[in-house]
C-alpha cells in the first residue's frame, strides 16, 4: 500500500503476536498455580523450545558464531525479557489483566522511543502526536475496570512496573544487537533468559505440591510460538525503520492480550477500553503515514 511505513506495519504484526504471547504466557501461570517458581519452568520451557528451532535453522543457514557488542546485547536482551516475562505473567496470573498489561506496555514503549528520539531526533509533528494518542490508547485500553481486578493488587501493580522496565530495556538491547541479523539475536537472547531464570531459580523456594504442569505446558507452547514470532518481527521493524515507531507500536501489544481475555475469560471491555481501542487507530493511522 503506497504511503504506509512498511516497518510499522511489520512492528503492528509484532504487537498482534506478543500480545498472543502474553494472554497464552498469563493463561499458562493461572493455569499451574504454582507462584514465581512455576512460572519461571513455564518460561524456560517456552524459550527452551523456541531456542532449539532457532538453532535448527541457524545450523541449516551456516551462520557465523555471534562476537563483540551486539552479541553481549542480544544476551542482555535475553536477561530482561527472561525475568520480565517471569514477573509480567505473573502479575496477569493474579487477577485481571488489563491493569498490569496496560503499566508493562507504556514503559515498554516509553524507555526505547525516549532514547531512539535522542540519539536519531524527533520524527515529524505527525508521528509524534501519534506516539501521545498511543501511550493514552494503550492506557486506555488496557486500564479498565474488570471483575478480576481486586484480586491482583499492589503486588500485580509492582510486578508490571518492573515487568515494563525491562521490556524497556529488552525492546533497546534487540535494536542495538541488529547487527547480527534476525535470527541470531533472538536465539542468544533465548540463551541469556533460559540461563538467568536458571540461576534465578537457585534462590527460589521449591515449587508447592500440587503444580498442575498438564494445564500450563499447552499454554507454554503457545506462548513460544506467539513470543518468537513476535521477537522476529520486531527486529524486522527496527532493522529498517527507526525504534521509536516500532516500539511504540509494538507496545500496542496489551490490546491484543485484552482482546484475547475478553474472548476466553469473559472480561468484558469497558465503554473507556473502547475509546482506548477507537484510539489506537487513530495513532496507528498518525503514525504509519
Amino acid at each position: 500500500m503506497p504511503g504506509l511505513d512498511p516497518a510499522a506495519l511489520i512492528a503492528l504484526a509484532a504487537a498482534a503476536s506478543w500480545g498472543g504471547g502474553d494472554f497464552c504466557g498469563g493463561m499458562s501461570s493461572k493455569a499451574v498455580d504454582g507462584g514465581m517458581s512455576a512460572t519461571m519452568r513455564l518460561v524456560m520451557l517456552a524459550q527452551g523450545s523456541s531456542l532449539a528451532v532457532l538453532v535448527g535453522l541457524l545450523i541449516a543457514q551456516h551462520a557465523a558464531l555471534p562476537h563483540g557488542a551486539p552479541m553481549l546485547w542480544a544476551l542482555l536482551a535475553g536477561v530482561c525479557g527472561g525475568i520480565g516475562s517471569v514477573a509480567f505473567f505473573n502479575a496477569l496470573s493474579r487477577g485481571g489483566m488489563g491493569a498490569p498489561a496496560a503499566v508493562s506496555g507504556l514503559l515498554a514503549a516509553a524507555l526505547p522511543a525516549a532514547v531512539s528520539i535522542a540519539m536519531d531526533g524527533a520524527p515529524g509533528a505527525l508521528k509524534l502526536a501519534g506516539f501521545v494518542i498511543a501511550a493514552v490508547a494503550i492506557w486506555l485500553v488496557a486500564a479498565g475496570e474488570s471483575p478480576e481486578s481486586p484480586t491482583g493488587g499492589r503486588g500485580a501493580m509492582g510486578l508490571a512496573i518492573f515487568a515494563g522496565a525491562a521490556f524497556g530495556v529488552y525492546f533497546l538491547a534487540l535494536k542495538l544487537a541488529n547487527p547480527l541479523g534476525t535470527l541470531m539475536p533472538v536465539a542468544l537472547a533465548r540463551s541469556g533468559g533460559i540461563v538467568s531464570l536458571a540461576i534465578a531459580l537457585i534462590f527460589t523456594r521449591n515449587q508447592p505440591a500440587g503444580v498442575r504442569w498438564t494445564a500450563g505446558w499447552r499454554w507454554a507452547m503457545g506462548l513460544a510460538l506467539l513470543d518468537t514470532g513476535g521477537n522476529l518481527l520486531f527486529i524486522a521493524a527496527t532493522r529498517i525503520g527507526r525504534l521509536d515507531v516500532a516500539s511504540v507500536l509494538a507496545g500496542l501489544y496489551p490490546a491484543g492480550t485484552i482482546l484475547l481475555a475478553a474472548w476466553q475469560l469473559h472480561e468484558r471491555p469497558t465503554r473507556r477500553q473502547m475509546v482506548g481501542m477507537v484510539s489506537a487507530l487513530v495513532a496507528v493511522v498518525m503514525i504509519t503515514v
